[in-house]
């Protein structure tokens, strides 16, 4: 019986881009044109959650599509259009958080857990039979929890976008960042429990 050559469905050279790709490559018009159409709108989406401000995260996209222009001649397909697209908006958002005022990082002590005299955890609100994440995926809870992400000091923030959004490996993020991937690993982790302590009470939680 003979094979079929045709590539799998979800390989880069037959995804929906593959063709753009090429097209792109060979500097066909209106090619670039296509693409910022096709891509625009999540790439924006990505870089507002990094950045929270919209012109500076506009400025990001439209300088990730200038890399991306000046670079689909090395781009060889390895991973899908849509994937090399998305690394290059992040690399242009953090970028962007780099080039502002650099300010001393804030603590997050007030939002992560508290232990009592005899060094016991103390949970500051009742916990809900169901799961943290059924919680954030249902609908009418994500914008408390865009709210609260929001009002994470940066450093701790970007992290926890970066991971638990964008879902870049903590070495990766460790190299976008220049830190260590266990500081990725403690903000992380740190970013989480403040976040914890943010959404709890907003999702209908009662202190103790």
């Amino acid at each position: 019986m003979a094979t079929s050559t045709e590539p799998p469905s979800d390989s880069p050279a037959a995804s929906p881009d593959a063709a753009l790709l090429e097209a792109l490559k060979a500097g066909e018009p209106g090619a670039f044109e296509q693409l910022v159409r096709t891509h625009g709108g999540r790439l924006l989406a990505v870089t507002r959650r990094l950045l929270s401000n919209e012109e500076d995260a506009r400025d990001a996209v439209q300088e990730a599509f200038l890399n991306a222009y000046r670079g689909i001649q090395r781009f060889e397909g390895g991973s899908l259009l849509s994937t090399w697209l998305h690394r290059i908006a992040v690399n242009a958002a953090l970028m962007k958080l780099r080039s502002r005022r650099r300010r001393p990082e804030e603590s997050l002590d007030h939002l992560l857990p508290a232990f009592n005299e005899n060094g016991h955890f103390v949970e500051r609100f009742e916990s809900r039979t169901e799961g943290a994440e059924a919680e954030v995926a249902r609908a009418e809870e994500q914008a408390i929890v865009r709210a609260a992400i929001d009002e994470l000091p940066e450093h701790y923030r970007t992290v926890l976008l970066l991971r638990d959004i964008e879902g870049i490996a903590s070495t990766e993020v460790a190299e976008q960042l220049g830190i260590t991937p266990n500081a990725v690993k403690l903000r992380l982790h740190r970013a989480r429990q403040a976040l914890r302590t943010l959404v709890a009470p907003r999702l209908g939680r009662t202190a103790r």
